[in-house]
């Protein structure tokens, strides 16, 4: 479960992230209970536009951040980008911390980070397979997830008790101090053991030639079509807990960040989960999107604030396994030449709908109630699901049969996909008549 932190670069990386996670996770707590709270009267839909702000430039700016990650030396980019968060997010302490904050500044923050962020997204994930190389990359993707969600457990429950001791300022400020230690966990990062990437040369048409190597791969693609709509319309967890706590079930900041900790369980035990396992595969991919369906539809049911609570396990574990799984299966089968610039794409379709989906959702929460919202959180599961055996269907050749003895079979006739080549209707004819003869003879 923890094979690559036996390499030193992992393990030094690995805990710098971990510091620097756990303050953006109080940050974002107390950033969304601030614009619910304090600059507004429970509204919701200003909650979806902070979202919006904060992750619509990576979906804009995509196609020059991927193609950063794959010309420019990424130890060096994140070292950059990361000190700019660091800086943005003292800044916005200190506005706070002097009564000087408003809505529009936290607009302006949250748009600020969302353009630095966009930079450093698709840099940090390529930079997993340089630290991490070979068989454990699946692995160090997964233990990423288990970083980030760890911090989730831990981060929300701080900021909430901060929030109420001491005010939301002095989380601001906590979070953009945690940023001096991921910073010297890069300096610390052996360059001379990190793995060696062949970089493109400059030359007209790099862009286009990441979307056109995506569009080769229809197994890439429908991952990619899976993210956007759970991305869109179910990762929207800010929304979903803040106005369950307050509107729902009349509770404080405390309360509100328990519910972050408490969803981040779920998601450590489904990242870990994920570590265990040697490679992803699309089965675990559709059954993750149905249980988060299920797990969302369940949790909008919920009497108590408490049960609620308890189904929010569920709704982290589901989440964090699709997430992981989607994340691992596309950089696994993806060429080391291309990765920055697709991985530039997972990222921008899986935060850049969420301008499209944050504010839909958090109109949903205000004229129907926050169940509602959630509804539409697992309708996106259950679609997610549908778009996988629409792909079975289409391009691995799903079909329902009945053997000699009634009893009815699925059968997919290719596993696993040819990457990057087109087969011909005769090839694909032959192997279907040949499945078909070894179905009888084995009956």
């Amino acid at each position: 479960m923890f094979r690559s932190l036996s390499g030193r670069n992992y393990r030094i990386w690995f805990s710098g992230a971990l510091v620097s996670n756990i303050g953006t996770w109080m940050q974002r707590t107390a950033q969304d209970w601030i614009v619910l709270t304090d600059l507004t009267d429970n509204d919701a839909i200003a909650v979806g536009t902070t979202m919006a702000l904060q992750f619509g430039p990576q979906l804009v700016l995509m196609p020059w951040t991927g193609l950063i990650a794959d010309r420019f030396d990424r130890r060096r980019m994140l070292m950059l980008t990361q000190g700019l968060m660091g800086l943005l997010g003292l800044g916005l302490a200190l506005l706070v911390l002097n009564d000087a904050a408003t809505l529009l500044w936290v607009y302006a923050f949250a748009l600020a980070l969302g353009i630095v962020a966009a930079f450093d997204a698709p840099v940090r994930q390529a930079f997993v397979s340089d630290v991490v190389t070979g068989e454990d990359v699946t692995n160090a993707v997964a233990l990423n997830s288990a970083s980030f969600n760890g911090a989730r457990l831990i981060g929300p429950a701080v900021a909430g008790v901060l929030i109420t001791v001491v005010g939301t300022g002095w989380v601001f400020l906590i979070n953009a101090l945690t940023f001096i230690v991921v910073l010297a966990s890069l300096k610390f990062v052996d360059p001379a053991r990190l793995g060696q990437r062949t970089r493109p040369p400059r030359a007209k048409g790099q862009i286009q030639e990441g979307f056109r190597y995506v569009g080769t791969r229809p197994d890439i693609v429908v991952i990619l079509c899976m993210i956007f709509v759970v991305g869109t319309f179910g990762f929207n967890f800010p929304i979903f807990t803040s106005t369950m706590a307050r509107i729902e079930f009349h509770r404080g900041a405390g309360e509100f960040g328990l519910l972050n900790s408490v969803m981040a369980v779920g998601s450590v035990a489904g990242a870990l989960l994920a570590a265990r396992r040697e490679r992803p595969r699309m089965r675990l991919l559709m059954v993750a999107s149905a249980g988060f369906g299920l797990a969302c539809l369940v949790a909008a049911l919920m009497p108590t604030y408490w049960s609620f609570a308890v189904m929010l396990v569920f709704v982290g574990l589901s989440s964090l396994t699709f997430m992981t799984t989607a994340n691992a299966m596309v950089q696994t089968t993806t060429a080391p030449a291309m990765r920055g610039r697709v991985m530039a794409l997972y990222m921008a379709i899986l935060a850049g709908g969420t301008p499209v989906g944050a504010p839909i959702v958090g109109a949903v929460a205000d004229a129907l109630g926050p169940r509602w919202a959630l509804g539409l959180g697992a309708l996106s599961g259950f679609a997610a699901l549908a778009i996988s055996v629409v792909w079975l269907v289409r391009f691995q050749h799903l079909r329902l049969r009945y053997d000699a003895d009634t009893r009815l079979h699925l059968a997919v006739t290719h596993a696993i996909p040819v990457v990057g080549a087109r087969r011909s209707r005769g090839a694909i004819r032959r192997d279907l008549e040949r499945d078909e003869v070894v179905a009888k003879r084995s009956s």
